[in-house]
């Protein structure tokens, strides 16, 4: 029996020539019929929740092979109108999307809602959904029949407090997703302080030392469609933390999951995984809380990802404007040395970044980055004539372990100033490059089709986990060509408060074939696959036998 099974398009440049054409992001969200626009309930109380943004998430829900889009969205909490409500769109398969929130049962509890988390929870082959807020937050289980059930109350994770990012996770290996949900301060509307000059025009949004953190939420899955929060027992309720970006991935190659946790303001967290239901707090010694200088950064979104193709995961996180995001490299034995400058990031110090990706949008091989950028305070002008509330967006280009800022040359995109908060990357018309959508905040959100990035060639893998979890989330895929290795992990979490689709996407530059693909499944069983035609979407089941 075969150890894989062809499930995609080709892409329409098989056979073909390559080109060295840059790649270019296109709007296409007004083509796309994507008219989704975020409430962030703006006031003069200033009051903090309203410039932090929401999130988006790809996820194919119908299972017909296109990705699908989720929407969440904030709430006027000045005046307590309910929230217009967070939007499924359905992936029509030609370029455009149908709302069928309504018919789906998706539109939240009229809370202002912030991140999105995608996991199939119940082992089912559906993709379910976890949305945080500002107050309780949601389980939905897909029912399969395009309509989702809330089964929060039932499964025991409505959390509380400010929840941020949350993601699913397999932290014990059992074969069932758990759910780590990342929260930020302990903020009350209703004790809202003034901050800002005494001045017509100048109260500003209040810097988050101003409140006290909140400790994040570990909940284990039972395997019975409910959860126990193990938070304390794992030793991961920092009550310090301040958090807004979470990313999970093997750090040390231990093949237990590991976790980062992106914070405001105090240090960030390196929770490495002890293999016994607990972790241990590595940020100091390794070297990943802090800026190389000691000082805390105001960190948003995270990602793990192996920038120069060493097989060790590397670390990302974007931070606030006058402070460069930071690009820590893993440099084995649990250290971490901070290169941002030293590779050519130094453009994102005015920026002030939030969701980010790291993901090869050229299809060369390599991890290029992706951030998208807006400042948190509406009137920062007033204070700093070289900072704005929308700014504009940042690629860069990975070339051999070094970044280019590509912004200027990859299409008008890179010119629209807006407020970019969550940000997910996701192929959604099938022609084998990764395209971007980002959710603005008080904003209309933004689609921007890869256009260029599939003339290199690529091949993207799908899971199906039997012994591990559906989506085979955790799994490590290695893919070898004649001129590199690349190593990536399964999951939809990373960035800021968002969530990407669960194929993994490699680009293989100018080769026709993959030399050998391997899987380590997070249950412990490895397949390998010699000799793989490019250019596909291909299946790999734990099911299956390793020998084609």
């Amino acid at each position: 029996m075969p150890a894989f099974v062809l499930c995609g398009l080709t892409s329409a440049t098989i056979g073909g020539l390559l080109t060295s054409k840059a790649v270019q992001f296109v709007e296409v969200a007004p083509d796309a019929k994507l008219g989704f626009k975020h409430e962030n309930g703006a006031s003069r109380e200033k009051f903090l929740v309203e410039t932090m943004g929401s999130g988006v998430a790809w996820l194919d829900y119908d299972d017909d092979g296109f990705l699908d889009l989720y929407f969440v969205n904030g709430a006027n909490l000045a005046t307590g109108k309910p929230s217009p409500g967070n939007v499924l769109l359905r992936n029509t398969g030609r370029g455009t999307f149908i709302d069928v929130t309504k018919v789906a049962g998706t539109a939240g509890d009229g809370g202002f809602g912030t991140g999105v988390a995608v996991g199939d929870y119940d082992n089912d082959g559906r993709p379910d959904l976890y949305v945080t807020g500002y107050s309780d937050n949601i389980l939905y289980r897909n029912n399969g029949n395009g309509t989702f059930t809330d089964l929060t109350t039932k499964a025991g994770v409505r959390g509380g407090g400010w929840s941020s990012s949350a993601g699913f996770f397999d932290f014990d290996r059992d074969g069932d997703l758990d759910l780590y949900v990342v929260r930020y301060l302990d903020y009350d509307v209703k004790k809202n302080p003034y901050c800002g000059l005494r001045k017509e025009g100048y109260r500003s949004y209040c810097d988050p030392r101003n409140f006290d953190g909140t400790p994040d939420l570990l909940y284990r899955n039972n395997g019975d469609g409910t959860f126990t929060e193990v938070s304390k027992k794992a030793g991961v309720g920092n009550p310090a933390g301040k958090g807004l970006g979470v990313a999970f991935g093997d750090f040390d190659n231990d093949d237990w999951p590991d976790i980062y946790v992106a914070n405001d303001t105090v240090r960030n967290f390196l929770y490495r995984n002890s293999a016994d239901g607990t972790f241990i707090d590595l940020a100091y010694s390794a070297g990943v809380g802090y800026d190389p200088n000691g000082k805390a950064r105001a960190g948003m979104g995270t990602e793990f990802g192996d920038f120069d193709g060493d097989g060790l995961l590397d670390i990302f996180v974007t931070n606030y404007s006058e402070e460069l995001n930071g690009l820590f490299r893993n440099r084995g034995d649990q250290l971490f040395e901070e290169v941002t400058e030293q590779v050519g990031l130094g453009s994102a110090f005015l920026p002030l970044g939030f969701g980010t990706k790291l993901a090869d949008f050229d299809n060369d091989g390599d991890s290029d980055i992706y951030v998208t950028n807006g400042h948190v305070i509406d009137n920062v002008h007033l204070y700093n004539a070289r900072l704005s509330y929308m700014q504009t967006d940042l690629l860069y280009l990975n070339d051999k372990g070094r970044f280019l800022d590509v912004s200027a040359k990859s299409g008008s995109a890179f010119k629209t100033k807006h407020v970019g908060r969550g940000l997910a990357t996701g192929d959604f018309d099938n022609d084998g490059d990764l395209d971007v959508v980002i959710s603005n905040c008080g904003q209309r959100a933004q689609l921007l089709r890869n256009d260029g990035g599939n003339k290199n060639h690529w091949i993207a893998v799908k899971a199906r986990g039997r012994e591990s979890n559906h989506f085979g989330i955790g799994a490590r895929v290695k893919v070898e060509t004649a001129g590199r290795t690349q190593i990536k992990e399964i999951y939809s979490s990373g960035s800021y408060l968002s969530s990407s689709e669960l194929r993994l996407h490699f680009g293989l530059g100018g080769e026709t074939r993959v030399k050998q693909l391997e899987i380590l499944w997070p249950g412990g069983k490895k397949q390998t696959l010699r000799d793989v035609a490019a250019d596909q979407v291909i299946l790999l089941d734990e099911a299956q036998t390793q020998k084609r």
